[in-house]
């Protein structure tokens, strides 16, 4: 009886092997006819939102009458920027360094900066002319808002993957393979900003006249990488 039921358990043992993938000896499974591919999809899409980045720099050898004239500077450009609607206001990094001349420290740069965001670009714009009578201008870009970046992006997956299935039915094709199914996907997303050239002005200029920009637009990209497996139906 002991050796008729070690029999049957053999038997049960082998049985089931028959539904498990073989393996290897580090206990991966086999797989085989497998392929990686991908496929992208992109469009342009119009900017719709102006950011503008300015700052207060001063130098000399007192860094508490230094901190004290940026931080006066930086108050009134808040306080003037707040009481434009549509506007978002952020101060940025404060910074304090030393100067050298000949390896000898000379004096200190003290700066702060103003982050400025609204999707009224007329008003923004008109907002940087006034502030530049105090203030430099350290950069202005524009931007799509996260809302309209979403629509575009969800617009380019479904192109994206319906890209990539196309890809994988025609390799399927070619390789004489009636089916195949997804083993993984990665879905990314990219898009880089818009940076204007200010017209008729450097932009370290301090200038009354507000800059004249143009919105422009900038390509949005979804990108769909993944691994397919050919099998048959």
């Amino acid at each position: 009886m002991p050796s008729r039921t070690k029999q049957l358990q053999t038997a049960a043992l082998m049985s089931l092997c028959l539904f498990i993938a073989p393996v290897f000896a580090d206990g991966k499974a086999l797989t085989y006819d497998r392929i990686n591919l991908d496929a992208d999809a992109s469009e342009e899409v119009q900017n719709d939102t102006l950011v503008a980045v300015l700052y207060m720099q001063k130098e000399g050898r007192s860094t508490v009458r230094l901190a004290k004239e940026v931080n006066r500077e930086l108050a009134w450009a808040v306080r003037l920027a707040k009481d434009v609607p549509g506007i978002k206001v952020q101060t940025l990094d404060y910074r304090t360094t030393p100067i050298y001349q000949k390896r000898a420290r000379t004096g200190w740069r003290v700066r702060q900066s103003l982050r400025l965001e609204s999707r009224d670009a007329v008003r923004l714009s008109q907002l940087v002319g006034e502030l530049q009578e105090r203030l430099a201008v350290g950069n202005i870009a524009y931007t799509i808002s996260p809302e309209r970046r979403r629509q575009a992006e969800n617009r380019l997956i479904s192109r994206a993957i319906a890209a990539f299935k196309e890809r994988a039915r025609l390799i399927a094709a070619e390789l004489d393979q009636p089916a195949y199914r997804l083993v993984r996907m990665d879905v990314n997303t990219s898009g880089q900003p818009f940076r204007p050239r200010i017209m008729g002005a450097a932009m370290e200029m301090k200038a009354a006249s507000a800059p004249t920009l143009e919105a422009g637009a900038q390509r949005v990209r979804v990108s769909v990488s993944g691994t397919i497996e050919l099998r048959e139906k």
